[in-house]
């Protein structure tokens, strides 16, 4: 079985069983001849209690029950404190007693410790005080016998691990009432009253019914037990009970009983909330049409025919099972308008207008005409409607392909009427297949219905959830890769039953069998499966090992055949999917809906002002005037009228401009820098709706496998005799590119000089090896190529370790030294220790089919290093080694494989039986190195060690954590880490104009602040420096300065490589080799490697014939053949053999951990949600620094209990500021069993939100979605955004605000449904960095800019009803009017809404922690929305007085009429719009803000031209020849013009002055260092990751590129200059000294200059300076 295989062991009872092996992650094993056999009674079962063996009524009940968390420390078989060094978390470990003798037991743990029962020991305690036994309880009438352990209830609130598996509350991973229904009905069990509890024993405040003592015939000890019975506690109770009796396990609140009160009282106070959400779940399955099904009374019958002619009848709806078409669309045909249209009119701006427009086809109210209002809404939602459609018509149409895929069915063929096919049944089945014939037929995926039986073929996916009927594999299996899934790289084997091996040989008689399978209800639980099947009157159970899962892909095996159970929407994956996912609306919208709001009560409170205004004015003006009669107008209908005048501060085109902004935007992210050539795949964006989003995101919850990392793992790095050494074969063919000169910084003479030097020394280095054979001429080259290799961890850690090329040729060249024995030894057992299997390909090189990529890395890594597989068969393995080089005659050798000990969760290693070719017995094995080390001859001696290891470690990280500490508050000191007293900028050095280069000189002191500011952010804390572990990777400290000085020394040889590369004392000192063995595997793991230890054992062959009989009996038991098997394993894995240590890296994709660092100083909080295994899971947490080597990380396990301890201690840590960074680590079981106590819940998510990082780990895909859903709405004002590649993160993606597919190895599901898709997680970067700040800076912009505009505007219009008597008059004629939004002001607020860069890409990527800005709502909030009104009111009043006071009201102008103030008003706002929106805001000036000027501006004289000639209706405004003959040429007009756009920019200007003087902002800073040329290119170096690809396929330069590189090259002449002045001054004995011709030429000996130096130096790349 593969490495990475992570099965639970059940008994037949369905209770975990605790056995006497060590769990994961424990430090120690204890001695298993002192454990007590595990045994178990058959009592009655109770209604809640059923067996999942067989059909019995009887429950087994193993006497295991101890808790094992009630110790803090490990403890050894010494007494030693064990330490795990593979990863950085430590578990609470319970407490092992042994047995000597009947009742007596002995403790064996160090320290004050409580006595505690052994866990194997058989104590049974039933309470029977609050019910008497009745006669159909079932339970026996026993004596009293007392005990000390307690059997608690399956569903029992105090110890829900505990619980029976048909539980409601017991399921772990969203067990639905169907499968309990389901097991109780199909087991028939008898219901009691009564139910039996696994509790702690102690005094009891009930009555308590003794029982007489229960004898065991077949113990060889006599223990006595006490049974007492309890009624069951309901499940709704379990909250208040938890604080009554401690126990095991998840016990909610018990140890915070205030928070736990806090969280009742707040509970009783959202009652009427409650009945609200239920009400409108109600509602929404009404409208959605979501229907509840009933379970089934015992589950689901499927007869295997393959001759039926009518689909099979779902009994729980009477009508056919589903078919297997998927949808993943959002809309339907019914439901698509509706919900759009909701969709549409929850914009208030839209239901605002509907009012409006509404009140304007009331006859008689309107002044601005009955449909100019309705008519453009109904275009503008239409418009946005469609474009939804669209979207939702692309994810059908993805769908309809899936959908269409090709499947193998068999189908069988009639030839005549058989006599027994009136019978019914599988006998009737057989019967008639007599007379039929088998045909495969190929049909599409959405034709595939439940029973059918399938064919799948090697890399087939399967078409729905299948029960395996036969595989060709290799003993019947089948391998599966379930990635999609669950995320795991690791190969499942897939097994038939016993029953349906033996019968189904063949097609035709797999057709004939007739099973009948009984499988239960469909449910999203993914790692737990129950069902039986019937053959031959042969029951047999099932459960996932039968299972074949959508979406799987068959690997490694020729054929499966597969009978179809569950199709459609009911398969597993689908059910875990997001069936109605949520419309995303951006959380801006929110901000703008409450100001709309606000504007709205603003335009009804001054139609309110306006029409009481009129109501005084009437009187006073209107009746007194003789050229006014019958003038007046009623309240209401001068009300109306006002609303509809002001309506559009509201501006209609708000949502529909703002879409067409977002369209552009769109196609902007396009980026070159985000385009991945090696897949040719480039980011695409699917939506426009949430493109400012990007530019808010808070939480980040990311899959693992095939999203960081790469879905590839790579022998690294080995340990063999105390030596450790580098494998990077791997990396010589990546070629290193160059950055562009101009991009970097300190470049030209430093670049130059080095490629010199390096040149010389290669021409030394060739020059010395010239005289030796071809060989030593490769090592030498090999010998100095620097390793490309750093681990992604602690990139900053030098790699001191030799490279194992060197220790292949070291071995060759020295084959009978101690150390070469032991590598080979080592290589041995890389390559005999595995289960892959060799396969030729085409092209005649070898490759290997292997059940996880663990194996196969070590394969390859065994071929790579000489030791290559060549074949295998079930006896035999064939080696192919080169002893002495590649170019000498490889040597074969074929090796007996004896037995396979298969790797297992439990096991933790793998051991294989070999004979050699000599006829010596071997035993390898390989696993985790705490298992492994307990296994050592010298494993006391290795456990000390081990702790001084591990206490080196804690100092290093310990001061890590100190350094943090004094880093973090340093910065939380700070009110802003990024205000400018961050870098010390005075007032006097920086202002909101732009400083000259001239100052260079007075910036110089800011720039190394700079400097220095982003170095200490860029470099992560790191004390390396105090270990000084230089001792454990060279034989003496001599050698690694002796290999380093061969490169620039002649004398040196490759003899001095012979004679120290290894230290052969060293090698024989096995104590040593062991120290320096464990060193190096704790410096793997703190490197983010995956860990594995080898022992060997050499076996007599009389010792090697008895054990075989052992472990035959156990692999041909019928009963607990895993644990016999395992128990066998454990008498010879014994004694061992140190042979050394690999290390694995699981490869990250490119650029994961600089990203996540990045993402970090962001803010942004990084989540890992997969379904791998925890060790998995933390180790790339290591790898990708999501784990820091210095973090606290939290682990929550229901296995070990005080779950709610764990939380609350970790909440008061963060709380208190003593961690420097901590990370939650949780698994899906313990995240079931939290999610079943809201008290626990809101605890655990208090803790999460505070933590830095979360990883949970075997989570479920409906589980991921239930995080993201959790967060997202408890955490107000956040945004999330999950990314992932498979199609089991569809629902998390679908949750997220916004949801990131990547287009990887895992298919393309996730990146069909995602809202944008990128090709690499380091995309991802400048996507939210860049582009999302940039976008949602430009949607804040665009937003705000538009209230204002039309603030400005209409508040002229308010303003003139003061001299126009209230009426409504209007300052401006209709048409100008009704295209002000149109022609006139669109452009400017567009252009900015898509071009506006407020800071460059490489300020941005630089500084990650200018993103905040959005995560704050920085944009575009109310403080902001005022302060633009407050200028939009002040610039309204400056232009309505200026043209009232300086035009209207003069004495010698000739046109004051309306029309000639209502343009001059009307030129001033359309010109003031353009310049502050184009040249004022928009920092990212380029040619578009120029068009959009010309545009605006000359498109309204334009208009005023048209107008002017074609005006018709000359009756109320005096239009005809307005501009051309009468205000046109008045010069007062345009001056007064040109006197109030000249107030209105010196109003801005000062006011933006005194904002950057006295309130300055990071943009404001940063925008100034922009300026500053070596600040800029400082920034480009930090982004230089991130900016590299589209700086290498750029061809057009900047103007600050062109700038940089004249002053490269004026700085370039200067020097040369003078380095000629130097030269020229030189002594004249240097000039006149002779040269020696016949001597060789050498750079620089004495104050002789080489002509090459010399030429060097006047070229001015040398080092002279001035």
């Amino acid at each position: 079985m593969a490495i990475g295989d992570d099965r639970s062991e059940n008994d037949a009872s369905g209770i975990r069983r605790r056995l006497s092996h060590p769990r994961e992650n424990e430090g120690v094993a204890f001695p298993t001849d002192a454990d007590v056999e595990l045994e178990s009674y058959t009592l009655p079962s109770s209604g809640n209690t059923t067996s999942t063996a067989d059909d019995s009524s009887e429950i087994a009940i193993p006497f295991a029950s101890a808790r094992e968390s009630d110790v803090a420390s490990p403890i050894s078989a010494t007494g030693v404190s064990r330490v795990r060094f593979s990863t950085d978390f430590e578990r609470d470990y319970g407490v092992r007693s042994q047995v000597d003798g009947p009742g007596e037991h002995t403790q064996t743990n160090a320290g004050s410790l409580s006595s505690r029962q052994h866990p194997t020991t058989p104590n049974l305690t039933i309470d029977t005080g609050r019910s008497e036994p009745t006669p159909g309880s079932g339970l026996p009438q026993y004596g009293s016998v007392s005990s000390s352990s307690t059997i608690r209830s399956p569903t029992s609130p105090r110890n829900r691990q505990y619980r029976s598996p048909i539980s409601p509350q017991a399921r772990n991973r969203g067990y639905s009432l169907r499968t309990s229904i389901f097991q109780r009905n199909i087991k028939e069990a008898p219901q009691s009253p009564g139910s039996i509890e696994l509790q702690e024993s102690g005094p009891s405040t009930t009555h308590n019914q003794t029982i007489s003592p229960i004898k065991r015939p077949t113990s060889k000890k006599s223990v006595d037990t006490t049974v007492t019975v309890s009624p069951v506690v309901p499940d709704s109770d379990a909250p208040f009970k938890l604080q009554q009796e401690k126990g095991t396990g998840v016990q909610g609140i018990s140890a915070l009983p205030h928070y736990h009160s806090w969280v009742e009282s707040k509970a009783r106070k959202s009652v009427l909330i409650s009945r609200v959400r239920a009400f409108y779940r109600r509602a929404r399955k009404t409208i959605l049409r979501i229907n509840d099904i009933s379970p089934t009374k015992d589950g689901r019958h499927i007869d295997l025919n393959t001759s039926h002619e009518h689909p099979l009848i779902d009994e729980r709806t009477s009508k056919p099972y589903i078919g297997n078409t998927i949808r993943s669309s959002r809309y339907s045909a019914w439901n698509f308008l509706p919900r759009q249209l909701f969709a549409q009119f929850s914009k208030l701006a839209n239901f605002y207008f509907l009012c409006v427009s509404i009140l304007q086809m009331i006859p008689g109210l309107s002044t601005t005409g009955t449909y100019t209002t309705i008519v453009p809404l109904l275009f503008f939602v239409s418009l946005s409607i469609a474009k939804e459609g669209y979207d939702d018509l692309r994810r059908y149409r993805l769908d309809k392909e899936e959908n269409n895929r090709d499947a193998t069915v068999m189908r069988t063929h009639r030839y005549g009427r058989s006599s027994t096919s009136e019978l019914k049944g599988p006998s009737a089945s057989s019967s008639a297949l007599s007379s039929e014939t088998i045909d495969w037929v190929t049909v599409k995926w959405k034709e595939v219905k439940v029973g059918d039986v399938i064919r799948l073929r090697r890399n087939e996916a399967a078409p729905a959830d299948l029960v395996l009927l036969r595989s060709t594999g290799l003993n019947g299996a089948a391998y599966v890769e379930t990635m999609a899934l669950d995320g795991e790289t690791n190969l499942k084997t897939k097994q038939t039953t016993t029953s349906m091996s033996k019968v189904c040989t063949s097609w035709e008689s797999t057709a004939k069998c007739g099973a009948h399978f009984v499988v239960e209800d469909p449910n999203i639980n993914l790692y737990n499966f129950e069902g039986k099947l019937t053959l031959n009157g042969e029951t047999s159970p099932l459960t996932n090992t039968e299972i074949i899962y959508r979406g799987s892909v068959l690997r490694n095996t020729p054929e499966a055949v597969g009978m179809v159970i569950y199709s459609g929407e009911e398969c597993k994956i689908r059910m875990n999917a997001n069936k109605n996912p949520r419309i995303k609306a951006p959380a801006l919208q929110s901000i703008v809906n409450r100001i709309v709001i606000v504007i709205v009560i603003f335009v009804i409170a001054l139609a309110i002002f306006n029409t009481v205004a009129y109501q005084i004015w009437r009187p006073n003006v209107e009746a007194k005037a003789w050229y006014l009669e019958d003038a007046r107008v009623a309240f209401f209908p001068i009300l109306a009228s006002f609303i509809i005048m002001f309506n559009t501060m509201i501006p209609l085109s708000l949502y529909v401009s703002l879409e067409i902004v977002k369209v552009f935007q769109m196609v902007l992210l396009n980026d070159i820098d985000m385009y991945d050539e090696a897949s040719n795949t480039p980011m695409e964006a699917r939506t426009s709706t949430i493109n400012e989003e990007l530019g808010q995101v808070s939480y980040i919850f990311s899959d693992k496998t095939g999203t960081l990392t790469d879905n590839s793992m790579k022998f690294r790095k080995v340990s063999v005799a105390g030596t450790a050494w580098l494998h990077d074969l791997d990396l010589k063919g990546e070629p290193e590119k160059e950055r562009l000169l101009h991009k970097k910084r300190s470049k030209g003479k430093k670049s130059a000089r080095k490629s010199r030097i390096s040149g010389f020394s290669e021409g030394l280095r060739k020059s010395s090896v010239s005289k030796t054979n071809g060989d030593a001429s490769r090592d030498s080259s090999d010998e100095q190529e620097i390793s490309k290799w750093k681990s992604s961890a602690r990139p900053a850690k030098s790699q001191p370790e030799m490279r194992t090329v060197q220790m292949i040729r070291y071995i060759q060249r020295k084959p009978y030294t101690v150390f070469a024995r032991k590598a080979r030894l080592l290589l041995l057992s890389i390559a005999l220790c595995h289960t892959c299997l060799p396969e030729i390909q085409g092209d005649g090189s070898i490759d290997f089919q292997a059940s996880s990529p663990d194996e196969l890395a070590l394969v390859r890594a065994a071929q790579e290093l000489g030791y290559m597989v060549m074949n295998r068969d079930t006896q035999t393995l064939t080696l192919r080694s080169f002893p002495a080089g590649q170019e000498i005659e490889p040597v074969e050798e074929t090796y007996e494989i004896l037995d396979v000990i298969e790797f297992s969760s439990k096991r933790k290693r793998m051991s294989v039986i070999v004979r050699f070719p000599d006829q010596r017995i071997c035993m390898f094995c390989k696993g985790a190195d705490s298992v492994v080390m307990q296994r050592l001859k010298l494993a006391a001696y290795a456990n000390e060690k081990v702790v001084e290891i591990e206490r080196r470690a804690n100092k290093r990280k310990s001061i890590e954590a100190q350094v943090a500490l004094q880093r973090k508050s340093e910065q939380q000191d700070r009110k802003n880490s990024l205000q400018r007293n961050s870098f010390a900028l005075g007032r006097a050095s920086f202002g909101p104009t732009r400083r000259s280069s001239t100052n260079t000189h007075r910036l110089e002191p800011i720039r190394d602040e700079l400097d220095e500011w982003l170095r200490q952010r860029e470099n992560d804390v790191d004390v390396s420096s105090v270990e000084d572990d230089s001792i454990y990777y060279s034989p003496r400290p001599s050698a690694q300065f002796g290999r380093q000085s061969l490169a620039y020394s002649e004398v040196r040889s490759s003899m001095y490589e012979e004679e120290e590369l290894v230290d052969e004392s060293l090698v024989v000192d096995e104590p040593l080799v062991i120290e320096r063995c464990f060193q190096h595997i704790n410096d793997f793991a703190t490197e983010g490697l995956r860990t594995l230890l080898y022992g060997y054992r050499f076996i007599d062959e009389a010792d090697y014939q008895s054990w075989k009989k052992i472990y035959l009996d156990a692999t041909t038991s019928l009963v607990n053949r895993t644990e016999l098997i395992e128990n066998a394993g454990e008498l010879l894995e014994r004694d061992l053999e140190l042979a050394g240590a690999t290390a694995i890296e699981d490869k990250l994709q490119k650029g994961v951990p600089e990203t996540i660092d990045k993402l970090r100083r962001a803010n942004i909080k990084m989540w890992m949600l997969t379904g791998d295994k925890r060790e998995t899971a933390i180790n790339i947490g290591h790898s990708c620094r999501l784990i820091k080597d210095y973090s606290t990380v939290t682990v929550l396990d229901h296995e070990i209990g005080e779950v709610e301890q764990h939380i609350a201690a970790a909440v008061l840590g963060i709380n208190d500021n003593s961690v420097a960074h901590s990370v939650v680590v949780v698994d899906g079981q313990t995240l079931a069993m939290i999610e079943g106590d809201s008290s626990l819940q809101a605890l655990f998510f208090e803790l999460a939100i505070l933590a830095d990082s979360v990883i949970c780990c075997r989570a479920s895909p409906s589980q991921k979605a239930g995080l993201v859903k959790s967060i997202r709405k408890k955490v107000k004002k956040s945004i999330t955004l999950a990314i992932g590649d498979g199609a089991n993160d569809i629902a998390m993606i679908q949750e997220a605000h916004v949801g990131i597919g990547i287009t990887g190895k895992e298919g393309l599901q996730a990146a069909r449904t995602s809202d944008y898709s990128i090709a690499q997680f380091r995309f991802l970067l400048k996507l939210l960095l860049v582009h999302g700040r940039w976008n949602y800076i430009r949607t804040c912009k665009y937003t705000v800019g538009t209230f204002w505009k039309e603030m400005l505007f209409y508040l002229t219009q308010a303003l003139y009803q003061r001299w126009a008597g209230y009426t409504g008059t209007s300052l401006y004629e209709s048409w100008s009017l009704s295209m002000f939004n149109t022609l006139f002001t669109s452009l400017p607020v567009i252009f900015m809404g898509i071009f506006e860069k407020d800071l460059a890409a490489s300020t941005l990527l630089a500084v990650p922690e200018l993103y905040m800005k959005g995560q704050r709502n920085g944009g575009f909030n109310f403080k902001i929305y005022l302060a633009w009104m407050f200028m939009a009111s002040s610039e309204a009043m400056i232009v309505f007085f200026c043209m009232l006071r300086l035009y209207g009201q003069m004495s010698f102008t000739n046109d004051q009429a309306v029309f000639a103030l209502g343009v001059l008003t009307y030129s001033a706002v359309i010109i003031m719009v353009s310049t502050k929106l184009q040249i004022l805001e928009m920092h990212n000036k380029s040619i578009v803000a120029a068009i959009s000027f010309v545009l605006s501006v000359g498109g309204w004289f334009l208009w005023n031209i048209l107008l002017s000639t074609a005006y018709a209706n000359n009756v109320i405004y005096n239009v005809k020849d307005g501009i051309i003959h009468r205000f046109g040429r008045n010069i007062t007009w345009w001056l007064v013009l040109i006197l109030t756009l000249a107030s209105l920019v010196a109003f801005e200007l000062i006011i933006t002055a005194f904002r950057a003087a006295f309130f300055t902002t990071d943009v404001d800073v940063f925008q100034e260092l922009e300026h500053d040329t070596q600040a800029k290119k400082r920034f480009e170096e930090a982004a230089a990751m991130e900016l590299q690809q589209g700086w290498d396929r750029g061809e057009k330069k900047t103007s600050t590129e062109i700038r940089r590189q004249e002053e490269m090259q004026a700085e370039e002449r200067k020097r040369s200059l003078d380095v000629r002045q130097i030269l020229a001054n030189r002594p004249v004995e240097l000039e006149e000294r002779p040269r020696n011709d016949e001597s060789p030429q050498r750079p620089v000996i004495g104050n002789e200059l080489d002509p090459e130096v010399n030429d060097m130096l006047s070229r001015g790349f040398g080092s002279v300076r001035k």
